[in-house]
């Protein structure tokens, strides 16, 4: 039976994951430590045109083959205009929020390799220099990215080597706490990338050949709606996700439990996948809750809207604060794994 120590290597190589900038667009880095990672635990893996990672598990029945995804790209942004102030206005890359960011520190990327670090503001946040500081809705127009240098002119910005189009990175501020909380921003879904290496990690150790062949799709598109459009291997008849599970109002599931979702915004998961990861669950005592996401999609609704003939499905850890500064727990993370585990039956 999966224990404790899986969870532990899971949020491990999730913090490792965290400290690679990896927003949908520039995900290279992160993708080659991704496909090291997979081998590093003695399975094949490669690297797909798009820049994803597909890692091969093994298994018996090539015919029954089951997909099992997350995603390494993360939220974003990039930079839409140097203002002649010398600050940068931004463009979102996925579903990032100024309201969720403001403050943040930042790093931007340029295209000859430096990084420059700034922070990401409301345009004049001085509340002692700003009377309407409460009242002022916190958009793209109205924060901006005030870079830690010496610069006053869009001249001066453009003679660091920063340009529209480069990449801008948010901190995540990866933590855990002496309870067990895992705190960071981008815990969707790097915190799913090391549970699928923890899961790998217990069928190497204890050389388990799976029933069926088992497919590992770390996606680099996510965040922008494309990530596991292509790439479903032959022969592969189920595709489980396995992403954040969102706590919030109305919803069952905690940071401490797996959530198996039963429908997001595109339609119902499959009911007989459903089932069986119920099952799963009740069979290896996961602590497990039901829900429906009404503002959720995921890459296996992309791999069904692209057309593939599969099964599909959905599960993650309890993440709160979902596209801001996330938790979830190392019990969320333990039965995630332990769901992987009843489900294939090992």
């Amino acid at each position: 039976m999966v224990n404790q120590n899986y969870a532990e290597f899971a949020w491990e190589k999730a913090a490792e994951l965290l400290a690679i900038d990896s927003p949908s667009g520039y995900t290279a880095e992160a993708a080659k430590w991704v496909k090291n990672a997979f081998e590093e635990l003695g399975f094949s893996a490669t690297l797909t045109n798009k820049g994803s990672v597909i890692a091969d598990l093994g298994g018996k029945d090539d015919n029954d083959g089951l997909m099992l995804a997350a995603h390494g790209d993360t939220l974003g942004a990039m930079v839409f205009q140097i203002k002649s102030t010398g600050r940068l206005k931004l463009t979102n890359l996925g579903g990032m929020l100024p309201a969720n960011a403001e403050a943040e520190n930042v790093r931007v990327y340029t295209r000859d390799g430096k990084v420059i670090e700034g922070t990401f503001q409301l345009c004049n946040p001085s509340k002692h220099c700003n009377a309407a500081y409460n009242d002022i809705n916190r958009n793209w127009d109205t924060c901006e990215v005030v870079l830690d240098e010496d610069v006053n002119s869009v001249e001066e910005v453009r003679a660091l080597g920063i340009e529209v189009g480069d990449i801008v990175c948010f901190d995540p501020r990866t933590r855990r706490t002496a309870s067990g909380y895992l705190k960071s921003r981008f815990l969707d879904d790097k915190l799913s990338v090391g549970i699928l290496l923890g899961f790998a990690k217990y069928l190497a150790d204890n050389k388990i050949e799976l029933p069926r062949r088992t497919y590992v799709h770390v996606t680099v598109f996510e965040e922008v709606g494309h990530g596991a459009s292509c790439c479903v291997p032959a022969g592969v008849t189920e595709f489980i996700c396995v992403d954040m599970g969102c706590v919030g109002d109305g919803l069952n599931c905690t940071e401490k439990q797996v959530s198996i979702a039963v429908k997001d915004s595109s339609g119902p998961y499959h009911y007989d996948v459903i089932t069986k990861l119920v099952n799963a669950a009740k069979a290896t005592g996961a602590d497990y809750a039901l829900d429906v996401y009404p503002l959720y999609t995921s890459d296996v609704d992309a791999a069904v809207r692209a057309g593939y003939d599969v099964r599909h499905g959905l599960i993650g850890p309890g993440v709160y604060a979902s596209h801001g500064y996330e938790r979830s727990h190392i019990d969320g993370v333990l039965n995630s794994i332990k769901v992987l585990c009843g489900y294939q039956g090992v």
